[in-house]
């Protein structure tokens, strides 16, 4: 009983792993894993790898990101199922070579010479012809001989039977074409074992058995521990290496889902410069790092050149130039106050640094981050441009219709392509720790044919979303001075009363003490609606929108469009001579009534109407700067490079062997007849082609000098 049952479960568990080892050998089990594999590589073509949690939540919500970040897609090159599938794609495919590589080498050196001559009339290219006065065996020495001079391997075999001794000439062609399939199927294994060895394997062995945890903090190099390091001696690894214009750099950072590795190079790299070009359209088009690489063990010193597709070998790792990022630029920005009160000050800070706000600069406790610097901005200026993305109001349904359709050479858009200076971005954070973005450009931009030029003052919540701009106009003295003391005139009541005042007493003959004082109280409410406040709610309420919602909720339908005019006639007015009183004020000249002076105050009425939406108490200019630019190379030690040279060098063998070598074989039996030959001639190929047809018919002409006697094909 016991040794019944044993027997019996061996044999099951020996058909059970005779089931799977024909699964793992099996053609349609590899094509299926590469399959799997190429669904999952275009997963990590679209999707950006080793991107920041925060925006894979912004791209895909909380859900969605979560399931991502579980099945490891933001990570897919590295993750443990795509490596797993990798190794048993290795596995079946080598195992498919060991099952049927012998039978290919077996079929190339078998001529087949056997064969019967009732089984050469049932090919479909066969011939039979009478040899007078020519001997079997001369025969088949002659017809042996054409066959070898057209590049046919040829084997000979005697056969002797009753009517005689005959001759079996068997020759084959093409034979490489069963090595193209061992070529191509050998390529596969190679590149997926060039890429297991250069992939993050290595690293991830040293992480499940060597102990080596991400680092998911932030601080000094020196201070990371030993656990998040990688010795010099890590066979293969590639990562980043940031080094900043005259300073050098030896760690470099391999990126994980979790955090970052540090890897030790065996040299340091020093950036002596940093050299970019760019094209007409504002797109870099060179990247250049002059370095000197400095030995860690010898102390030997090499002066390179590093750029973009011409990367440099040093001790077996690839240094390529990858792109550039601000080193630290030093920054000098001057503080303009949008509320009264609170006077302009200077700040000084670095790219990549920060410094603190108190409430006395500017209303309340903030921190000033300073993000990033942009020396160059090309932007379209043409009629199809939105420049800067500035006019977010500019709608035409027509030009975006015709722009996506019709012929490829389109004759709608109008570029202009145009560099409009230095920006600077940064940040505002409160003391909740809410932040606003801030990109605001140097040099004031010429939007549009016949206005006064702007200043850009843009911002968003979110990095998801597009910059608006606050469109600041220039004023007769190049600045914003005369934009921003409206603004803070505009939220003083004292000042806003004085300046309605004024244009009461000009609009009106002060004789008329009755006009003058409904003019007066009609401009101070219009001022009153358009300097605004905050809302319930919180949301600010002011500038031209609250006039229109004044119309129409106090005005009859019918006499609307006049009671607009007039109400945003006196608005003008009073702003003028908000405008002429606070330059009064500053020493300098009034405004004169000329084009200059009439373009001004409208882009400045929209831009105080649009300052009520800009969420900070003060605009940051940049007012100089010092770039300090850094070169961001890709080091790699990749010894399965070469494995995978090898192996596409193998798959291109492999694939044109297989597609355009046909594997022929022909017999011809020679049996005697009469004191001369009967020949019997068949051909056969792999693949069924016209070809095959018209090298048949060549053979036959030339083995027999004539047409056969029938039986032909």
């Amino acid at each position: 009983m016991t040794d019944t049952t044993h027997g019996g479960l061996n044999l099951r568990w020996h058909t059970a792993w005779r089931r799977f080892f024909e699964l793992l050998a099996s053609m349609r089990f590899a094509i299926a894993l590469l399959t799997v594999i190429c669904i999952a590589s275009v997963i990590g073509t679209v999707m950006q790898q080793h991107e920041p949690v925060n925006n894979y939540v912004n791209q895909f919500g909380p859900f969605w990101a979560a399931l991502f970040m579980a099945l490891k897609l933001n990570a897919v090159y590295s993750a443990w199922w795509f490596l797993l599938i990798l190794a048993f794609l290795v596995v079946s495919t080598s195992l498919c070579i060991a099952r049927h590589a012998p039978k290919y080498l077996a079929d190339i050196r078998n001529f087949k010479e056997n064969i019967r001559e009732k089984n050469l009339l049932s090919f479909g290219l066969k011939a039979q012809q009478t040899l007078a006065g020519e001997a079997p065996v001369d025969a088949a020495q002659r017809i042996g001989k054409l066959l070898v001079a057209r590049g046919w391997k040829v084997k000979l075999q005697e056969r002797k039977g009753a009517t005689g001794t005959g001759w079996m000439v068997a020759a084959m062609a093409g034979s490489a074409n069963k090595l193209g399939y061992i070529a191509a199927h050998s390529a596969i294994v190679l590149i997926c074992l060039g890429g297991l060895l250069d992939g993050d394997l290595m690293v991830r062995a040293q992480m499940w058995f060597g102990g080596k945890t991400p680092y998911a903090g932030s601080g000094l190099i020196s201070e990371v521990k030993p656990e998040h390091r990688l010795s010099v001696a890590n066979p293969t690894f590639r990562g980043d290496l940031v080094v900043t214009e005259g300073t050098q750099a030896s760690m470099a950072i391999l990126r994980q889902s979790d955090g970052v590795l540090l890897q030790q190079l065996p040299f340091s790299i020093e950036l002596k410069k940093f050299t970019v070009e760019h094209y007409s359209t504002g797109m870099p088009k060179l990247f250049a790092s002059d370095v000197v690489i400095h030995d860690l063990v010898t102390g030997e010193s090499t002066p390179q050149r590093i750029e973009v597709n011409h990367p440099v070998n040093y001790k077996g790792v690839e240094i390529y130039q990858s792109s550039f990022d601000d080193g630290g630029s030093q920054l000098r920005l001057r503080a303009r106050s949008l509320r009264p009160g609170n006077g302009d000050f200077d700040v000084g800070g670095v790219v990549g640094g920060s410094a603190q706000l108190d409430a006395a600069q500017v209303g309340q406790d903030m921190a000033l981050e300073f993000s990033a610097l942009r020396v160059i901005n090309v932007e379209n200026m043409g009629d199809d441009g939105g420049g800067s993305g500035a006019d977010v109001r500019r709608v035409d349904l027509r030009g975006a219709i015709e722009s996506r359709l019709g012929a490829g050479n389109k004759t709608t858009s109008n570029r202009e392509l145009r560099n409009v200076g230095p920006s600077v971005g940064y940040k505002l954070r409160d003391a909740s720790g809410q932040a606003r973005e801030f990109n605001n450009y140097m040099l004031p931009v010429d939007l549009q044919d016949g206005q006064s030029p702007v200043y850009l003052m843009g911002v968003r919540e979110s990095q998801s979303e597009p910059f608006r701009y606050l469109r600041v106009p220039v004023d007769r003295e190049g600045g914003m001075d005369d934009f921003l003391r409206m603004r803070r005139a505009l939220l003083d009541p004292a000042l806003r009363m004085q300046a309605v005042q004024r244009y009461a007493r000009q609009a009106v003959d002060p004789a008329r003490t009755e006009l003058v004082e409904q003019l007066t109280d009609s401009a101070q409410r219009a001022l009153v609606l358009f300097a605004g406040g905050v809302s319930s709610d919180g949301r600010p309420e002011g500038g031209l929108k609250a006039i229109s919602d004044f119309i129409e909720a106090n005005v009859p339908e019918a006499e609307r469009e006049r009671a607009g005019e007039v109400l945003i006639r006196i608005l003008n007015g009073s702003l003028f001579e908000l405008a002429q009183m606070t330059r009064e004020q500053a020493g300098l000249a009034p405004l004169p009534s000329d084009a200059q002076t009439l373009s001004f105050m409208t882009q400045a009425v929209l831009a105080l109407s649009d300052a009520q939406f800009y969420p900070a108490p003060a605009v940051f200019t940049l007012q100089d700067f010092n770039q300090i630019q850094a070169s961001v190379f890709q080091v790699a030690r990749a010894p399965g490079k070469l494995v995978v040279y090898l192996g596409c060098f193998f798959l291109i063998v492999g694939v044109f062997a297989m597609l355009y070598v046909r594997q022929r074989r022909v017999w011809v039996w020679l049996a005697p007849q009469d004191g001369g030959a009967r020949a019997t001639m068949a051909l056969s190929s792999n693949r069924k082609t016209l070809d095959a047809g018209r090298e048949f018919a060549q053979l036959r002409d030339a083995f027999f000098g004539s047409s056969p006697d029938g039986g032909t094909q």
